[in-house]
């Protein structure tokens, strides 16, 4: 299993085309440079009012599959 570390910052107008359907994947660079194509889905736990702005780990197994994300800051 491998683990790459996300810096997310999307404001509440960007994560509007969440909701509405009109966007539902989320690309995110990681802090070693790796991109990451992440269902948006995944981060509605996360999600404020301001919108959502945090560190993550993402873990995931050999095949890409994902496996848990957790907030570490």
């Amino acid at each position: 299993m491998a683990c790459v570390v996300l810096d997310i910052c999307l404001p509440a107008d960007r994560l509007q085309a969440v909701y509405r359907g009109d966007a539902n994947r989320v690309l995110v660079t990681s802090r070693g440079g790796r991109r990451v194509n992440l269902p948006a889905h995944h981060l509605r736990p996360f999600i404020t009012h301001a919108g959502e702005q945090g560190s993550f780990e993402l873990e995931f197994d050999d095949a890409g599959r994902l496996l848990a994300l957790r907030r570490l800051a």
